[in-house]
């Protein structure tokens, strides 16, 4: 897959031209009401602390009268995304999204796909990270793809929150690499990469797989042990200890991203009104001390870069789905 960081460093270099271009439009347009932060999952995991940091960073913007955070889990993100569909027009409504929403299209899951709807913002790149619990015989991720290459089904895998998605393509990429079938690997899904996490935790499977900020807390502590993140190379902060799978061997650099997406048919003026919002929110303290905090790496795309950048992955990934044999040719 192509880095978002080469696309985040095009829109670093067009952000400021773009805004100002949009600053008279931005001008005409402001909320009159509370803005409505719509969580595509259920309480916590990845999409809602994203959207919790991001509530924070809005209401520090005076310009907006309030800012609300509403939970719509099911169906893989689906419920959230069929809610922004009812308002039509309004910008006062927005919802996180990530690559699930491409995949559930892709896979039939659902109608829905990102051109029903006005892409706002890619804001960070999350890595995954494939954990077990301390007592568990999986120290390193050579063992784990023993384990798989002697037999796909050996190990159970939970993850969130939709068939098909990065999660789930993960675990693909990693029985591949172990040269076993992933259509022969085990896997349960669940609501949140919480509700994940609290599986594995209580012994009813044995890997964790989605974002570093579940199980970081519980890795401190020891009483989760990390097999290996995604990232090309280990990343700062809190992460810093956690190996990546490339140190070990495994060519399994992937990850997924984080961002916002309004209903179809916004305005110019609400458009550039909502680059200008996030513009400001990512320069805030706060917003780079979650982020070290919950190991994202920042990449933010603005409303035309997040189409642009929508367009090339949605092919990606339905050509890598077919690899998988997830979706028929």
């Amino acid at each position: 897959m192509r880095p978002i960081g080469a696309l985040g460093a095009l829109a670093a270099g067009l952000l400021c031209a773009g805004l100002a271009a949009g600053g008279a439009a931005a001008q005409e347009w402001k909320p009159a009401r509370n803005v409505d932060i719509v969580v595509a999952s259920s309480a916590g995991g990845s999409s809602d602390r994203t959207a919790r940091v991001t509530q924070k960073l809005l209401q520090a913007n005076p310009v907006f009268p309030s800012v609300s955070v509403t939970n719509r889990g099911g169906g893989g993100g689906t419920m959230a995304w069929t809610f922004l569909t009812q308002h039509p027009g309004d910008a006062h409504y927005i919802a996180t999204f990530s690559t699930t929403m491409l995949t559930n299209n892709l896979l039939g899951m659902s109608k829905l796909s990102y051109q029903d709807f006005t892409p706002l913002s890619i804001l960070l790149r999350e890595y995954i990270v494939l954990a077990v619990r301390a007592e568990s015989p999986i120290a390193s991720a050579k063992e784990l793809l023993e384990r798989l290459r002697k037999d796909p089904a050996a190990l159970s895998f939970a993850y969130s929150s939709s068939r098909g998605n990065h999660n789930h393509v993960m675990i693909g990429i990693i029985a591949k690499a172990a040269g076993a079938d992933p259509k022969k690997t085990r896997s349960v899904i669940y609501n949140s990469g919480g509700e994940a996490l609290a599986a594995m935790l209580g012994g009813h499977i044995d890997v964790f797989v989605g974002a570093p900020a579940n199980p970081l807390p519980l890795m401190e502590t020891g009483k989760v042990r990390a097999i290996g993140m995604t990232a090309a190379q280990r990343q700062p902060g809190r992460a810093a200890s956690v190996p990546t799978f490339r140190e070990q061997g495994v060519d399994a650099v992937f990850f997924s991203w984080r961002g916002f997406v309004a209903p179809k048919g916004l305005s110019p003026a609400q458009i550039a009104f909502w680059d200008q919002a996030f513009a400001r929110a990512v320069q805030a303290d706060e917003w780079k001390k979650d982020a070290e905090k919950n190991a994202w790496a920042e990449d933010l795309l603005t409303s035309a870069e997040t189409r642009r950048h929508l367009d090339y992955e949605n092919d990606v990934m339905a050509k890598m789905l077919v690899d998988m044999g997830v979706i028929a040719r």
